[in-house]
């Protein structure tokens, strides 16, 4: 395969750099280790060490060859260093598949579809229900993961949903005033309609409870049909085929984080 510029979103295919993560088996080079926590470069990470800025289980390391076991402790300025890359991959979810890294009765999950995009431990970030498409954000990120997830950081999703059948005009001010539902209200940021026969809207929230916009529904009597995540924090489906994944953008990631 041909290698992808790091500038631009990896296709779906297995990653080939799994060399810049994985020690050997006499461990990292201190310089990688310290450019493979994101702190800086390799060349950067030169001049933390010959500074002596990098402490090795609480001593000060000069020596630019030195090996770092899985089990040593290297900090800089206090912080201790995880040498893993941060991943972020974000994939296009078809139906049929749970949100969940495995699953005790032997269903799919959403796993299968990103298990070769990195050689790294990643997550889903959230929930998507096993008959709902659209975004799902993967990543060893628990930081990021924390702030997506949490809903006093208004992270925007959009929805597209279609009904059974078209909405009235009642419904459609009784969820834009905001509904109440059996484990409380519900507040919509915004409420369209995008079809002429009023069964597909365009819905965005910010709250994350379960089944959310499904049960916003069917409490006015409704079926949802098909429901497609097409907005999650400002990533968008262009260009992403449903069932495929990409890696998020050196721009993107700065604008989630």
């Amino acid at each position: 395969m041909q290698k992808k510029r790091r500038s631009h979103p990896k296709a779906q295919g297995k990653r080939e750099n799994s060399e810049q993560t994985a020690p050997n088996a006499d461990g990292w080079r201190l310089n990688r280790y310290i450019a493979n926590s994101g702190i800086c470069s390799r060349r950067e990470a030169d001049k933390l060490i010959e500074a002596g800025k990098i402490k090795v289980n609480g001593e000060v390391v000069k020596e630019m060859g030195y090996r770092v076991k899985a089990t040593d402790s290297v900090k800089f300025e206090g912080r201790k260093l995880n040498p893993e890359k941060k991943q972020y991959i974000l994939l296009n979810k078809p139906k049929g598949f749970i949100t969940t890294t495995s699953d005790p009765k032997g269903r799919r999950t959403v796993m299968e579809l990103v298990n070769n995009a990195c050689d790294e431990q990643i997550f889903p970030v959230g929930r998507l229900d096993r008959a709902t498409t659209g975004l799902l954000l993967f990543t060893n990120d628990g930081d990021l993961a924390k702030k997506l997830t949490h809903p006093a950081n208004n992270v925007k999703k959009v929805y597209q949903v279609t009904l059974d059948k078209p909405i009235t005009k009642n419904d459609f001010g009784a969820i834009v005033e905001g509904l109440k539902l059996e484990d409380g209200p519900v507040v919509v940021d915004d409420l369209a309609v995008v079809s002429p026969d009023n069964t597909v809207l365009g819905i965005e929230i910010h709250i994350g409870k379960n089944r959310i916009v499904r049960r916003i529904f069917e409490h006015l009597g409704y079926t949802v049909e098909k429901l497609d995540r097409v907005i999650f924090a400002g990533l968008t489906k262009k260009d992403l085929p449903r069932g495929k994944w990409r890696e998020l953008t050196e721009r993107e990631i700065r604008g989630i984080k």
